[in-house]
């Protein structure tokens, strides 16, 4: 019989990516202890995590919404889908390059209150007003090279824009990924004075918040568009307003609604539709569906923002899933009550990350006498362990 799990769902999951978890195995929203959570925006930072909590999967990028470091003190493994969504955000930014350069909205509501009668005459009397400028010939900044920021980059090079990235933690594969055209700078402040649009596509930390601030806006070339998809807490608000008022700043356009901005001139905020489509819910749903069954049947950590990437092929047998300080001799202690207990490894796998270290180790008996509970209660008894699973083998 198949090792069962319930998970509890918040917000509305896409149905495609329900369907990856298999009625056999799993109980979505059934009584009894919570195995695992998959959501999107809900918010459970003020919520106690249930003892039996194994997992939380998050159907988007952002994960402020959770409680990260609450559940790494619990061996609670917290995924997201990096890149699931980036298609979506990337054509709205694209979208948004566009209707700022060429103030297409603006004319078209002006049509809508025009007379009906003479309209043609005066559509060519009044459009002089909505002379916007081309984007071909312009440079874009973009500040952060992750998964959005790279096909932004390759799609504003096919529109013939100059692309320069600032990016001071670039990879070498997010580098193999974008056009060889796209130029990269050592400093934010070399991006700000070069740049017509900057757009911003880094994560929400304690050294990026406000990065776009009163000292950064002095920087920034005059007239400049600024654009906001990837979290409101990026920017200085009130410096903004300033800069917009002084003419440094001549658009912003964000994401994020902010009653500062409300009624600012030079200012186009959107109701949060960066991953708001059909495809982008459910390609987030179904690789956080398929991320959370990959660990909660294998152990496997893929896309945690606070456990390593751990990967051990899973062969069916009895698995032990430890989470734990990342502290000298963990491992040799693991093998050690294992081996008072009778048993041989059949293979084995310790990575760390930060403070937490993670290891997988698969047992070479081949039986259903194991005692799966002495086992547990023997390595539990190590100075530094988190928790401890035992995923049974399908024997």
């Amino acid at each position: 019989m198949p090792n069962t799990y319930n998970v509890k769902t918040y917000n509305e999951i896409a149905v495609k990516g329900l369907k990856k978890l298999d009625p056999e195995k799993y109980y979505l929203n059934g009584s009894g202890n919570v195995d695992a959570v998959l959501l999107r925006s809900y918010d459970m930072n003020q919520q106690d995590l249930p003892e039996s909590l194994l997992a939380i999967a998050r159907a988007g990028a952002g994960v402020n919404n959770i409680p990260v470091e609450a559940c790494s003190d619990a061996g609670v493994v917290v995924m997201n889908t990096p890149g699931a969504n980036a298609n979506a955000v990337k054509e709205l930014v694209i979208a948004n390059l566009l209707t700022i350069a060429r103030p297409m909205i603006e004319g078209a509501n002006w049509v809508k209150q025009l007379p009906k009668t003479n309209l043609a005459e005066n559509v060519e009397k009044g459009k002089k007003k909505f002379v916007g400028t081309e984007i071909h010939g312009k440079t874009l900044g973009i500040v952060g090279l992750g998964h959005i920021g790279r096909i932004i980059a390759n799609d504003a090079v096919a529109l013939g824009m100059d692309v320069v990235i600032y990016d001071p933690y670039v990879s070498v594969e997010a580098a193999w990924q974008v056009s060889r055209e796209v130029e990269r700078v050592d400093e934010l402040k070399q991006l700000l004075e070069i740049s017509d649009y900057i757009t911003i596509h880094v994560p929400l930390l304690e050294s990026t918040k406000a990065m776009i601030n009163k000292v950064s806006l002095q920087d920034i070339k005059e007239g400049a568009v600024l654009l906001n998809f990837a979290r409101g807490e990026l920017v200085d608000t009130e410096a903004i307003v300033d800069a917009l008022n002084s003419g440094k700043l001549k658009n912003y356009v964000a994401d994020f609604a902010d009653e500062k901005l409300f009624g600012q001139e030079g200012v186009r905020i959107l109701p949060h539709l960066g991953a708001s489509t059909i495809e982008a819910e459910e390609n987030c749903a179904v690789m956080a569906a398929k991320e959370l069954a990959h660990f909660l049947e294998t152990g496997n950590v893929r896309n945690s923002v606070n456990f390593p990437r751990v990967e051990l092929p899973y062969r069916g047998l009895t698995r032990i899933a430890i989470a734990h300080h990342n502290v000298p001799n963990m491992v040799g202690q693991f093998t050690t009550k294992i081996a008072e207990n009778q048993l041989n490894i059949g293979d084995m796998i310790n990575r760390s990350r930060n403070t937490i270290a993670y290891t997988l180790i698969d047992l070479d008996n081949v039986t259903s006498t194991i005692n799966h509970e002495k086992l547990k209660q023997a390595l539990e008894q190590i100075e530094g362990i988190i928790r401890v699973r035992i995923i049974k083998g399908d024997y």
